[in-house]
């Protein structure tokens, strides 16, 4: 299958133009070179223009003289990677994620350096979507009915990579009264001309409370203009699903708990824990996620099922693994069904395809809107307790051997606090190994129930013992990643030097400390 050519087309790390031998990733065949305008020029072509949009987003660029060689940046394996070794509840056994799991980057580390290039690349290929579908609607191309879709998709894309940016490069909401300090630059203009380079050089970053509404309004546009529904492309209800994330974030819980409401009977749990893994591609609990097959994958040097199972460059932590709160019969734990041991070393099992390297990696489901509102509906002002813990039961008794003797009451919690924090763990233990545990240590930074400060210590990097792993204490033995204060500036990611070496502007406003 041969790949669409972009004339040229901007790769965003430094907003320079990219040679016409750049490859695109655009899953189009027979065409081999088209300009950004011809590829807006016929419903078929607009409709390649979008495949190669989320192919962009699941596979990224990395390595510019490979075909595909992208490693998953954003939102294919390397969402899940990195996030998880920014965390304490995996171990990188190797060397391959030590600088992401060690805080020992620098602006010209590739890990954090292709995150930003990957990601403002997806960004500016969403930008000409929404600008070339615009155009193609205005011309009779197509409906406006069909752009509207188009249009809606690309923004959700947009979106949730500027706040998935934010998390790494930018302090949390509420590090600053009304969120005024600096987050990224929201992008909104498709740039593939020399004029459109020079303008966009100029921007700056936008503040933190900028963005979030950016992010909240190209979600808004996208749960009113999607009308496809399909778990591998973006629909009207994960746009929703989102939105519970992101004002998660914003410690906004009323609008988590309005947002979650729209989900109600639209998706359920599947029945046991590994349901959304036993079938990443058709289950009742997957929201969104991003497909890989074994033509389009982020390879052996990225692929979920290689790293974390074939490669076991990545293991769980005995940090997680001996959590008392995390029972010794829970389903989660289930030997061949959610982990397997090599060397008495505990490894996940959710990612299973370790020839081929067709696993979807997840990027929302069900389990976690719920858990986004129980949160909330306890840390509200008038905290609803009985619908926080219920919600909280619906995830976790699914993976109890006996629920009814093993699940919370009414009387397992003293008060919201003690309740909010059966919840966070709970986040750790349902989402561990799917990229969600450096989102939560990002928003929880000075929380004022269940504060981290920082990035927590961890198990040194390597391949920890196997007593390691022994259950029935809490895990207490060293951490020899010590941990990184959250007044350090290490806490974010630098913008990365090639940003820097051409661009001005955000060479001016570069993460302090860098």
């Amino acid at each position: 299958m041969k790949k669409i050519k972009k004339i040229a087309l901007i790769a965003f790390s430094g907003l320079f133009l990219a040679s016409c031998s750049d490859e695109a990733i655009l899953d189009l065949s027979p065409i081999n070179n088209i300009s950004v305008n011809a590829g807006f020029s016929s419903p078929s072509l607009i409709e390649s223009s979008v495949n190669g949009m989320y192919n962009a987003a699941a596979i990224g660029q990395f390595n510019t003289t490979t075909p595909n060689g992208g490693r998953g940046y954003v939102w294919g394996a390397a969402f899940v990677q990195q996030n998880d070794n920014r965390g304490e509840d995996v171990v990188n056994t190797a060397t391959f994620y030590q600088l992401t799991y060690t805080a020992t980057y620098d602006p010209t580390t590739a890990n954090n350096v292709y995150y930003w290039v990957d990601g403002y690349r997806l960004i500016n290929r969403c930008n000409l979507v929404i600008e070339g579908v615009t155009n193609a609607v205005n011309a009779g191309i197509i409906s406006a009915a069909v752009g509207d879709n188009y249009i809606g998709q690309a923004k959700f894309l947009r979106a949730i990579t500027h706040f998935e940016l934010l998390i790494h490069f930018a302090r949390p909401y509420q590090f600053t009264p009304g969120a005024t300090h600096l987050g990224v630059p929201y992008r909104e203009v498709g740039v593939d001309t020399q004029a459109e380079i020079d303008s966009e050089l100029l921007k700056p970053r936008n503040t933190v409370a900028e963005c979030y509404q950016k992010v909240l309004n190209d979600l808004n546009d996208a749960e009113s203009l999607i009308t496809s529904s399909n778990l591998n492309y973006a629909s009207k209800n994960a746009a929703i699903a989102f939105k519970t994330r992101v004002y998660l974030h914003m410690r906004d819980w009323n609008s988590v708990i309005t947002e979650g409401n729209k989900l109600t009977g639209a998706y359920t749990l599947t029945p046991t824990p590994d349901g959304p893994f036993a079938n990443s591609y058709s289950n009742t609990e997957s929201i969104f996620s991003i497909k890989h097959s074994a033509a389009i994958n982020p390879g052996v040097n990225a692929a979920l099922a290689s790293q974390y199972k074939r490669r076991l460059l990545v293991a769980i932590s005995p940090i997680i693994w001996r959590d008392p709160s995390w029972l010794a019969d829970d389903k989660r734990r289930e030997e061949g069904v959610m982990i397997f041991t090599s060397s008495g070393r505990k490894f996940t099992y959710k990612y299973k395809d370790e020839t081929n390297y067709t696993d979807a990696a997840p990027v929302i489901r069900y389990a976690e809107v719920l858990l986004n509102m129980a949160e909330a509906h306890a840390r509200k002002t008038s905290p609803d307790l009985t619908t926080s813990l219920n919600l909280l039961n619906q995830v976790r008794n699914r993976a109890l051997a006996n629920v009814a003797t093993q699940a919370y009451t009414s009387t397992s919690f003293a008060n919201a606090s003690a309740l909010v924090g059966a919840i966070l763990k709970e986040r750790r233990i349902e989402f561990l190994m799917e990229g969600r545990r450096w989102a939560d240590i990002h928003r929880l930074q000075g929380d004022d129930l269940h504060p981290i400060d920082g990035i927590p210590a961890k198990v040194a990097n390597g391949n920890p013992p196997a007593a390691d792993y022994t259950l029935g204490t809490p895990y207490t033995g060293p951490l020899g990643v010590a941990a990184v204060p959250g007044s350090d500036f290490k806490f974010l990611w630098p913008i990365p030097q090639i940003e820097i070496n051409v661009n001005p502007t955000l060479a001016a406003q570069q993460n302090p400390g860098w």
